[in-house]
């Protein structure tokens, strides 16, 4: 504008527009004078004037704050109600030179998420939690928060909050500063433009700490909420330094040096140690057998093995020195209740262990096979535990061998090696990885000989079933399949 100097510009840690709405790209979802936007501010101008802003990774919460991600140009994560800090966790541990802030209001940090707050505390994450604090439920519509003032009134306690009845407002800062680890605990306000400049001193403080990996830091911005107040803006930051101030002191309660006491240190191991796996194990630079990649779902109930066959692939995977991952799911219930478990082999890292289109379902019984069916790729493979399908189950877009492995475990001695009939049969038919390693994982971890010699057989009976009655012995089917 003619006349006059831009001495202000949006910071960098921004990004040009907020796509949030399709109009009004140039401004957030936050109410008129609402506390968000200005907290936004000091951490983006902090980030900038730092020079952090391409190392950080913005945790937001459950709340008025959760679309946070639309407006700062940083890595985002948003996460379930309170969880914020154990995944800043997460985050900063998985990347360590990583700047990570957890965004967080009070019905966030202080209610549900009370455990995450004081245990990442205790622990000294090397993270910056930004607390806002408005003493009440802002996005749900103004009920009573763990904060809000002695004769508050919200929409949850309209005679005002009583302290016989729930208590009295939780003090996050004074609570925190009676851990030992926490390094810097601040609280500030925005009531006022003097406040304003203290907070934005605190939030540059907290991320330089941070950045020079001192340890956990923990800043306390008293915030306006005007419309569930019900109070103007003006008003609200009044309200701001003339009460909420009152009762929440604004200052330093933390600021010292963390000194961790001597320690002996866990030894440090791989996993593959730590298993066992390498134990009477040859290491090998390369693949040892011939191997491929593939995707598994194992399903049956609770007892048959399900699991266990699961984690002798992924182990036999291991060996074989292909990336693996093994993801269970199984309800409460520790006999008869249904479980299932996704595998994968790969010769690359694996991006995740979730299977929606597995090549292969075992089924190890009827439920899993009418529930987990649909879900094979096309062109894949069914092993069903029965001699048979179900008269009424019919599917045309993998093939479904019929391994009566039950029945065949029973004649060889023990129901137990069912699904050990299974890996024989599916590693002969998908010739994934070789029988060998299968034997080898089998003499590591079988202490009973007996059982020992019985799994031997039941990996023969598997290849041989799938070797002399399946592929020399089938009768095409009315779908075309043999099997």
């Amino acid at each position: 504008m003619e006349g006059y100097d831009i001495i202000k510009h949006k910071s960098p840690a921004f990004y040009d527009s907020f796509e949030r709405k399709d109009e009004l790209q140039n401004q957030t979802h936050y109410c008129p004078g609402c506390g968000h936007g200005v907290g936004h501010k000091l951490i983006a101008e902090a980030l900038t004037d730092l020079g952090l802003q391409d190392r950080t990774v913005l945790v937001s919460p459950v709340g008025c704050s959760v679309f946070a991600y639309y407006y700062f140009d940083v890595g985002n994560v948003q996460v379930a109600h309170g969880r914020a800090p154990a995944a800043a966790t997460a985050l900063r541990r998985s990347n360590p030179e990583s700047i990570v802030i957890s965004y967080q209001g009070d019905g966030d940090l202080a209610a549900i998420g009370t455990a995450e707050i004081i245990h990442a505390a205790n622990r000294g994450e090397n993270i910056t939690v930004i607390f806002m604090n408005n003493a009440i439920y802002g996005m749900t519509g103004g009920q009573m928060a763990p904060t809000t003032l002695v004769n508050q009134t919200s929409t949850t306690s309209p005679y005002g909050r009583n302290p016989q009845n729930e208590g009295f407002p939780l003090h996050m800062c004074e609570l925190l500063s009676s851990l030992e680890a926490p390094v810097y605990i601040e609280r500030v306000s925005l009531g006022d433009p003097k406040n304003i400049m203290k907070a934005q001193r605190a939030v540059k403080k907290a991320l330089t700490l941070q950045s020079q990996k001192a340890g956990f830091t923990f800043i306390e911005i008293l915030s306006p909420c005007p419309t569930i107040w019900k109070k103007d803006p003006i008003e609200a930051r009044k309200w701001v330094s003339e009460v909420l101030m009152k009762t929440f002191p604004v200052g330093v309660y933390r600021e010292k040096k963390l000194e961790l006491p001597e320690c002996k240190h866990a030894p440090q191991k791989t996993v593959a140690e730590c298993i066992g796996a390498t134990q009477g194990v040859e290491k090998t630079t390369g693949h040892r057998h011939h191997t491929r990649d593939i995707s598994i779902k194992i399903a049956g109930f609770g007892g048959q093995g399900v699991l266990l066959l699961g984690q002798i692939i992924a182990e036999m995977g291991m060996r074989e020195s292909m990336e693996v991952s093994w993801l269970p799911a199984y309800g409460p219930e520790m006999r008869s209740g249904s479980a299932n478990c996704s595998v994968t082999l790969a010769h690359d890292r694996i991006g995740t262990p979730l299977i929606t289109r597995p090549e292969v379902l075992v089924a190890m019984n009827e439920p899993s096979l009418r529930k987990f069916a649909d879900t094979v790729a096309p062109g894949g493979v069914i092993l069903y535990n029965r001699d048979r399908l179900p008269e009424d189950f019919s599917i045309s877009h993998a093939r479904v061998l019929c391994v009566p492995a039950s029945a065949m475990a029973d004649t060889l001695g023990s129901a137990k090696v069912a699904n050990v009939v299974m890996l024989g049969a599916l590693l002969e038919e998908t010739e994934c990885l070789p029988s060998e390693s299968a034997i080898a994982v089998l003499e590591s971890t079988v202490k009973n000989p007996k059982i020992l010699e019985l799994d031997k057989q039941a990996i023969k009976a598997g290849r041989d079933f799938v070797d002399n009655q399946v592929r020399v012995g089938a009768v095409p089917g009315p779908d075309g399949y043999a099997y």
